[in-house]
């Protein structure tokens, strides 16, 4: 049984910059598109569900191998597989709540040692995506997908950058704001600004040294 939990947001958070949406956008010709309905989200003007019943599209036709190829190449802050290893070998599970696709969250756990991901699903038949959603995931999903690893939430650590980060810092012991945008720095218990993932340890280290 895990002593603590530590849930990591993907994009904004780990990607810094952009969005794994964005960065596969951008080879797959709607990148545009894809960037103004995030920021619509980011806004309140458009739901998760809305954006990515639009990415999705864009997927149509190409291969999982294809989009799986793009996604190795996605930028990522440093200190990932550190910061991993570092909650391991003290008890702490480090799991992906994300609303970037499963096939990235597939990637970054296979990657760097994550131990759960979820996320929305894009449909495949074939090796292909159809250009469907198969399931979604909004920011609620997020807080009970982690809250459903069975942990109690004061033994809980959120790392997150924005809007979609919301519901899970407020139901979780301490929540870090990496990066983050107005309104995640609002409510968050500690802001860490930078491009090293391992700034947010001693953070780590005195909230689980004192819960």
């Amino acid at each position: 049984m895990a002593e603590g939990l530590v849930c990591f947001d993907v994009d904004g958070t780990l990607v810094p910059g952009t969005s794994s949406c964005a960065w596969v956008a951008a080879v797959l010709g709607h990148e545009a598109e894809l960037v103004a309905a995030e920021a619509a989200y980011g806004a309140g003007l458009m739901t998760n569900q809305e954006a990515s019943v639009l990415d999705a599209r864009g997927w149509a036709g190409h291969t999982e191998a294809e989009i799986d190829a793009r996604l190795e190449t996605l930028p990522l802050v440093d200190g990932i597989a550190e910061t991993v290893t570092w909650c391991r070998e003290r008890g702490l599970r480090p799991i992906l709540t994300t609303l970037a696709w499963t096939p990235v969250g597939r990637m970054l756990a296979g990657r760097f040692g994550f131990a759960a991901y979820c996320g929305p699903v894009p449909a495949v038949a074939g090796g292909r995506y159809t250009g469907d959603v198969a399931e979604h995931l909004d920011e609620y999903g997020k807080r009970d997908f982690a809250l459903a690893q069975g942990i109690v939430p004061e033994r809980c650590v959120a790392v997150g950058d924005s809007r979609s980060d919301l519901p899970l810092f407020a139901a979780v012991g301490m929540s870090i704001g990496f990066n983050a945008s107005p309104d995640a720095r609002a409510v968050a218990t500690h802001l860490v600004d930078g491009g090293d993932l391992r700034a947010i340890v001693p953070l780590l280290d005195a909230q689980f040294s004192s819960v």
